[in-house]
């Protein structure tokens, strides 16, 4: 299997499924006020660009890099297709977010995910990439749904 990750306008149809199915994931776990996930339309956002994993034409994975200020940003919508997780796609995705707020000369990106089980992986990505746990940032607040992460560049 091939997979081919690179920045995404977001027009692809596979691009909403992943996403609007990332947001059916997160009503799952938490509760309404609680799910910080952006829709499709939202991330056409200048300050966001974003990043698309594909197998042959199929989209696998996403994820995508918010500016926040001149120094930092947000990692969001980070999604595998669930036939393709443990494949390194989001591994790959992220170390290109990175590489992109690097570019950016920011010094750091944070992001927000959930606390329920079913994030214990991302959480785990996540640490392995050097993230290391911080209090709510931007316009979040505390949470019993939501965790958040800094990473120092």
């Amino acid at each position: 299997m091939t997979v081919t990750i690179g920045r995404d306008n977001l027009t692809d149809a596979g691009v909403a499924q992943l996403l609007n199915q990332h947001l059916a994931d997160m009503r799952k776990y938490s509760p309404a006020e609680s799910i910080h996930a952006i829709t499709p339309e939202q991330l056409r956002h200048p300050s966001l660009s974003f990043w698309s994993a594909r197998s042959d034409i199929k989209v696998v994975g996403c994820g995508a890099l918010k500016h926040y200020s001149d120094d930092s940003g947000e990692v969001k919508s980070m999604k595998t297709d669930p036939g393709y997780i443990r494949q390194g796609i989001a591994g790959s995705i992220l170390t290109m977010i990175i590489d992109e707020a690097r570019k950016r000369n920011y010094a750091s990106i944070s992001l927000e995910t959930g606390t329920h089980e079913a994030f214990h992986p991302a959480i785990a990505l996540y640490k392995r990439f050097g993230f290391d746990e911080c209090g709510p940032f931007g316009d979040y607040r505390l949470d019993p749904y939501s965790c958040f992460f800094r990473l120092a560049l």
